[in-house]
């Protein structure tokens, strides 16, 4: 009979845990899921819940977000965002436009969209403007952009591609030696789209339990269960506690079309620098619609700005999960969600956005 949230919390307290266990979960969904369940209370004081670099707002090149504004404001298009990217500040002097979001104030034409169909609609509406859709996210978003470019797109519509790989960060941070996490919590939506054996490395390179997760507090704690019995019992495996919606081979259709339409590239992460194979980008054929070839010039390396976050903002140690959101030097002072300095205050899916929905107000580590 499956168990639901306090029969995993009773089951969870009878391991015979050691003193300090630091669990961490790769996706923004899944750190929004715990901390608004308020699981880090509800568990034993020795496990620690990490947050990792789920968030593709926050890890979104600081150059990619200066180039949407910059075309934005000096080209006659219309400019097409995912809501939270008008948002996210880019290191400038104060006098300068640093977002969308002002750059949208000073006059530009930029529209928030929730789907890639809206681009869509909105290019075959003004079939005489160009339209750029910068588009910005991980597996679970660049697969639809996919399948929009597969199922053919108007000739006035560009993208503006900024699509990133979940794994090659987890990758990356592990063979480096700096991870400071005995466990991870892989996530559910990558993994329906491109399937769980993506994340069996974490196990069987590097001997870390890892099992893959959805975003209810049942789902959670399972995989918790999971990893923690791993690390007991000494056996190191990829447990998937979200089979009724993740398969082996993940979505056969999306993987397709991806590969049809985008190249895995080295790519930039800001604050964290280039990982390699972690980036998508526009295959040759489809250049008619890739806006860097259309507009070269703010592309080119002198245009672009230092990959870096802004003075004070720690905030690719959060990404990288060696901090708590709180206890960057700026949480909550100078940084906060009405006056965002760093993307991790600005994503729904950024921790330290998270954790100050969450009531998590002052410095140190909370248990948010």
């Amino acid at each position: 009979m499956a168990l639901n949230a306090k029969r995993w919390l009773e089951e969870i307290r009878k391991l015979p845990l050691p003193n300090r266990v630091r669990i961490m979960n790769v996706c923004g969904g899944h750190e929004r899921a715990i901390t608004m369940a308020g699981l880090r209370g509800a568990l034993p004081t020795n496990i620690e819940l990490i947050p990792g670099p789920g968030c593709p707002v926050c890890i979104c090149p600081e150059e990619d977000v200066y180039e949407a504004i910059q075309l934005a404001l000096h080209e006659d298009i219309s400019l097409l965002a995912f809501g939270d990217m008008l948002r996210v500040p880019v290191n400038v002097p104060k006098r300068d436009i640093r977002s969308l979001e002002q750059a949208k104030a000073a006059g530009a034409d930029i529209r928030p969209i929730a789907s890639p169909m809206e681009a869509v609609r909105i290019a075959e509406a003004r079939p005489q403007r160009t339209v750029i859709f910068f588009a910005a996210g991980f597996e679970t978003t660049t697969a639809p952009v996919a399948a929009m470019l597969q199922q053919g797109v108007p000739n006035n519509l560009l993208l503006l591609l900024s699509g990133r790989l979940t794994w090659p960060a987890v990758a990356t941070l592990l063979d480096s030696g700096q991870a400071r996490f005995d466990a991870l919590i892989a996530p559910g939506h990558v993994s329906t789209v491109m399937g769980p054996e993506e994340w069996a490395f974490v196990a069987e390179r590097h001997h870390i339990p890892a099992a893959v997760a959805g975003f209810t507090p049942v789902t959670l704690l399972a995989a918790m269960y999971s990893t923690l019995r791993q690390l007991i019992e000494g056996k190191h495996f990829l447990d998937n506690c979200y089979p009724e919606v993740v398969k082996p081979g993940g979505n056969s259709t999306a993987r397709a079309q991806l590969a049809a339409t985008m190249d895995v590239v080295d790519a930039n992460w800001r604050g964290v620098g280039v990982i390699p194979r972690s980036g998508f980008a526009l295959k040759p054929v489809l250049a008619a619609h890739d806006a860097r070839r259309h507009f070269p010039s703010y592309a080119d390396a002198s245009r672009r700005r230092a990959g870096q976050m802004p003075a004070g903002c720690q905030c690719a140690d959060v990404v990288l999960g060696k901090i708590y959101p709180n206890e960057c030097k700026i949480y909550g002072n100078a940084c906060t969600p009405r006056r965002p300095i760093g993307p991790c205050m600005v994503s729904g899916e950024g921790a330290c956005r998270i954790w100050w929905a969450a009531g998590a107000r002052s410095a140190g580590v909370a248990q948010a």
